[in-house]
């Protein structure tokens, strides 16, 4: 198991992180979704709820160049569903397994971003809770080593999830140009009782000058009743 706070604290810019998990006292399923950029367009965001979700919205309209990949809903609950993305496959997985779909038969439908040379992989996540049961599972869908003629796929799927435990997926695994997607398996995490000091490390542990906007949810696994959190640069 590695230290959040110490990964985030030693990578720049990890790029768009999904975390999962449950609280050690087995109380909590946990979500944690953070965004960064490195361009004016991609910090001139803000995540802002809707509905039982969020999604992002530009801080300043004004300077708002091209939306296409960075105005999107990162959260949505489909029932005991909810559903965590970097993308516009939120609305994919939400719709697909509304009509009786699983989560990978959602995104065969997907790729990775059309964003050359980069390919900003997609990274998702769905947590499923009911009747104080829950488990959750991950996907990445990659370019093949920057090769955009292939997609590589994988799914990582944690049934009982053990207590303090959680998982982190990122886009990239460090700032480059082009940017190295992810490689490898989500990686283990400790989660935290407490959601505002699992708030604040992760916050104080994103880059200064990269960090855009957290959200952190915590759900009661027994109700389903749920607490969120958002934090935004500007």
């Amino acid at each position: 198991m590695i230290s959040l706070e110490t990964e985030l604290k030693n990578n720049a810019y990890p790029g768009r992180g999904i975390i999962i998990g449950k609280t050690p006292n087995s109380k909590y399923a946990v979500t944690a979704y953070f965004i960064m950029g490195r361009s004016e367009n991609s910090r001139n965001r803000v995540f802002v709820e809707e509905g039982e979700g969020i999604r992002t919205q530009a801080f300043d309209p004004s300077k708002l160049s091209d939306p296409s990949l960075i105005i999107y809903a990162p959260v949505r609950v489909l029932g005991n569903k909810t559903i965590v993305t970097n993308g516009d496959q939120t609305d994919t997985i939400y719709e697909l397994m509304d009509r009786q779909q699983t989560f990978e038969q959602a995104l065969r439908t997907r790729e990775f971003e059309p964003d050359a040379p980069n390919y900003t992989p997609r990274i998702s996540g769905i947590m499923h809770v009911e009747n104080g049961t829950y488990n959750y599972a991950m996907s990445i869908l990659k370019s093949n080593h920057g090769n955009p003629d292939s997609c590589h796929r994988y799914t990582f799927a944690y049934s009982d999830p053990a207590a303090g435990e959680g998982h982190f997926i990122h886009t990239y695994m460090c700032d480059g140009d082009p940017l190295p997607s992810f490689e490898g398996e989500p990686k283990l995490v400790s989660i935290e009782d407490d959601m505002d000091s699992f708030t604040d490390m992760l916050w104080q542990s994103l880059n200064e000058d990269n960090k855009v906007s957290l959200f952190v949810r915590y759900i009661d696994i027994e109700t389903g009743e749920y607490t969120s959190k958002i934090v935004n640069k500007n």
